[in-house]
């Protein structure tokens, strides 16, 4: 039964079921302890490191009672092979737990072949026990291949949840800061749902906050499937709202109360005077095997039969652990972090024993240490406080171990660990003054770098940006903008060396260097190129003077914008032509001009707009005829004419693009560009062509040769409103549709003397507005302010 399917039970037949608000915390009584091993071939394992049984195991399985203990129970195991096949009687046996002789009091087992599950009862002595269990095993198997399934699977769903919970409480030594970046972790590690709510509280608070309502804290673990639902979904969502009510619980609905209930409906069909039936949920310490109840047992008719699930019958299958490593671990006096994920078992279970990672250095050397799971780390933890001197710069770590009686192999790592050669610039030691610098260091250990600190003269450390760049490069950015030339010094901090390394490096102030112009004929701007442009002022070419505009680094290279001040054009000509650089301090140099023939030009000589049909059930829009307003739903067909200096080819491109960013449509020959003479291009494009969301004023430019000439104007590209009817009585009329939003304002007359404003962000379905004296409505749109629509009056 899904817990979905517990909840709508609960909320339609509470008759039936006791409320949750008279039950005890789930699974909170400590029950009776068994002491289980179990043996394959040579190896014996205590049932804590057993994921799974197998054909020819031998099961010893002991009470592991107190020496007052009062009650005497009878322990009775059963092997099953599937509901619809009962197994046979030499598949059960008995064993008194309070009789003295080992052979009496113990179960010594070898699996069948053939079995499935196991399952282990535990009852109060009483005459006759032993044969009604029996009876009822054989009798109903199915019962008891659930309840073992479920049993198991919600032992191993409370095992995260125990883990989760033992880590948030150990904390508290660790600082309350420590808890905000160790509880996603944790989270993650052992799949459960983190109330990340909980981290915003007042800190004190928050280990408390984190553990509450912990019965909805268990997540799907992907290496064996809950029971409990990932609480995320609808279906989720109502098995919560119903659990909330206090027919569904009243707050204390629980998968673990779930496998309760649902072992109790189960069993009900064959409880009897004599006997019901207790499931227990399962905690495993080395050998032992604790049983926790959710109710007291009765030790009166009718007595309590507890049911404990053992593991399935099935293959050892090592979970898929994968590496979530971005980049080589540091293997620091702390230990190294070999991260993992996906695989929440590895961490509150002990299936995953002798876990080791297999160490090889640079120089082929190998070294096996061991590897202790931390959920709270998300990984394995490797001690590397005392490896050999060889075990320096790269090191490869290999992960691997059993699970249960099966080896299982683990993903690979890199980790990196210091040496004492420090670290030292790679290429030549030198950096310019006044700019943003980048250096590259090489060292042995880039993932161990803690802290990159910049120093000069007296000043105080000034923390650096850096980057690991693979292998042992470390790329570190210098801020030179407001640094003096002179020595610099950088100190690289690295985990597990006591003292920092320290490289200096030469800081020197570079003069302009000034490589050349480049402008078209009569074009009103410029490119300077060259190095320290940031000490421009001006450029004064024949009469004209340009002034910077933007500058960008390409490598070494400086390139610098510059515009032509007061209007002013470059000259039509004048290879070889000079011009006046000034610099920053009065300085000025000398520049060769390149001017390129001129750009090519292209004016607007035509255009027609063909709106799109009106949608299915909308009033068609008027736009006008003025041929600058293109809706986005609509076409718009436009010519344009070359200027006196330009030649139109077959190839040229027109870009169409909004008025702020460059990312134009293109139109070419064949695609929307069709060429009528050398003088005049026709161009045919959709509104829909541009990106999604795209609206007002748009501009175009002629590419020729792959140069690009100036933007135009072109037209407004505006989103209209959906107009599904108008309907007026007396003076007012009702103006219906969807996307109102885009109208600013509705009047009845062009100069909209009676208009209505539409508030900004409307989200309305109608408009009340004056009628109209023409029969027509005039709507003013926020794409295009300044262009007028009109609709009809129906």
């Amino acid at each position: 039964m899904t817990r979905i399917a517990s909840a709508a039970l609960l909320a339609g037949a509470t008759c039936a079921v006791p409320s949750a608000s008279a039950d005890p915390a789930p699974f909170e009584l400590t029950g009776p302890e068994l002491r289980i091993e179990v043996t394959r071939g040579e190896r014996t394992l205590p049932i804590a490191r057993v994921p799974s049984l197998a054909a020819g195991d031998k099961v010893v399985v002991h009470g592991n009672f107190a020496e007052d203990q009062g009650a005497k129970f009878l322990l009775v195991s059963a092997f099953l092979r599937g509901a619809t096949n009962p197994p046979p009687k030499d598949w059960l046996d008995t064993a008194e737990t309070w009789k003295s002789k080992e052979k009496d009091r113990a179960l010594t087992l070898t699996v069948p072949k053939g079995a499935r599950q196991m399952v282990l009862l535990l009852v109060p002595e009483t005459g006759g026990a032993e044969g009604v269990l029996v009876d009822a095993v054989r009798g109903k198997p199915g019962e008891f291949v659930r309840a073992s399934q479920d049993l198991n699977q919600a032992s191993l769903d409370h095992s995260r949840l125990v883990a989760f919970m033992a880590a948030i409480r150990a904390q508290g030594d660790a600082g309350p800061e420590y808890l905000r970046t160790m509880a996603p972790v944790l989270a993650r590690s052992l799949s459960i749902r983190l109330q990340e709510d909980c981290l915003s509280r007042v800190i004190d608070q928050q280990a408390s906050c984190l553990v509450q309502n912990r019965e909805t804290l268990v997540l799907n673990d992907v290496h064996s499937s809950s029971i409990a639902d990932t609480l995320t979904g609808t279906p989720t969502d109502l098995a919560l709202q119903l659990s909330a009510t206090r027919e569904g619980g009243a707050g204390y609905y629980s998968a673990y109360i779930g496998v309760a209930r649902d072992i109790a409906r189960i069993f009900g069909a064959f409880n009897n005077p004599q006997f019901n039936y207790l499931p227990t949920l399962t905690v495993r310490r080395n050998a032992a095997m604790e049983l926790l109840l959710n109710s007291a047992p009765s030790f009166q008719k009718p007595k309590s039969v507890m049911v404990v699930a053992m593991p399935a019958v099935e293959a050892d299958i090592p979970p898929q652990l994968p590496s979530t490593a971005k980049g080589p671990s540091c293997a620091g006096p702390a230990g190294a972090l070999l991260p993992v994920e996906g695989a929440p078992l590895v961490f509150s279970t002990g299936f995953a024993h002798e876990v080791q990672a297999r160490l090889t250095s640079a120089s082929g050397q190998v070294l096996e240490v061991a590897a202790t799971p931390r959920a709270d780390k998300g990984g394995y933890l490797v001690a590397t406080d005392s490896l050999p001197a060889a075990f320096t710069g790269p090191i490869r770590a290999h992960l691997h171990g059993k699970w249960g009686f099966a080896a299982f192999d683990g993903p690979d790592f890199e980790l990196q660990r210091p040496d004492a050669s420090g670290w030292a610039v790679s290429g030549g030691d030198g950096v310019v003054v006044g700019r943003e610098s980048q250096v590259v260091l090489e060292g042995s250990a880039p993932a161990c770098v803690e802290e990159v600190l910049l120093r000069q003269g007296d000043a105080g450390p000034v923390p650096l940006k850096w980057s690991a760049e693979g292998g042992h490069r470390l790329a570190v950015t210098l801020p030179l903008e407001r640094t003096r030339p002179g020595e610099v010094r950088i100190e690289v901090r690295t985990r597990g060396v006591g003292q920092a390394s320290a490289v200096v490096l030469k800081a020197r102030a570079e003069a302009s260097r000034i490589d050349g112009i480049d402008v078209h004929a009569g074009d009103s701007e410029a490119q300077l190129t060259g190095q320290r442009l940031d000490q421009v002022r001006s450029v004064t070419l024949g009469e004209v003077e340009f002034r910077p505009d933007r500058l960008t680094l390409e490598g070494s290279v400086d390139r610098l914008r510059l515009l032509a001040q007061g209007g002013g054009r470059a000259p039509l000509q004048g290879s070889g032509a000079q011009a006046t650089v000034k610099l920053e301090g009065g300085r000025s140099l000398s520049a060769a001009v390149r001017i390129a023939p001129p750009r090519p030009a292209a004016a607007l000589l035509s255009r027609t707009v063909n709106p799109a049909p009106p949608a299915k059930g909308a009033i068609a829009v008027d736009i006008g005829s003025a041929g600058d307003l293109l809706p986005d739903t609509g076409e718009l067909v436009f010519s344009v004419k070359a200027g006196a200096s330009t030649k139109l080819a077959a190839a040229d491109v027109i870009e169409i693009a909004p008025l702020d960013t460059e990312a134009a449509v293109r139109l070419s020959a064949g695609r929307g560009l069709m060429l009528e003479s050398a003088e005049v291009l026709v161009a045919r494009f959709r509104g829909a062509d541009l990106p999604p969301g795209t609206f007002g004023p748009l501009r175009f430019r002629l590419v020729s040769g792959g140069v690009a000439g100036d933007w135009q104007p072109l037209a407004t590209l505006a989103r209209l409103p959906r107009i599904e009817a108008v309907t007026c009585e007396s003076e007012q009329c009702v103006v219906k549709g969807s996307g109102l939003f885009l109208v600013d304002a509705i009047g009845a007359d062009p100069g909209f003397a009676k208009a209505a404003t539409v508030p900004s962000g409307y989200t309305g379905a109608s408009l009340q507005v004056s009628r109209p004296a023409g029969g027509m409505l005039h709507l003013r749109l926020r794409d295009a302010p300044s262009a007028i629509v009109r609709v009809p009056v129906g």
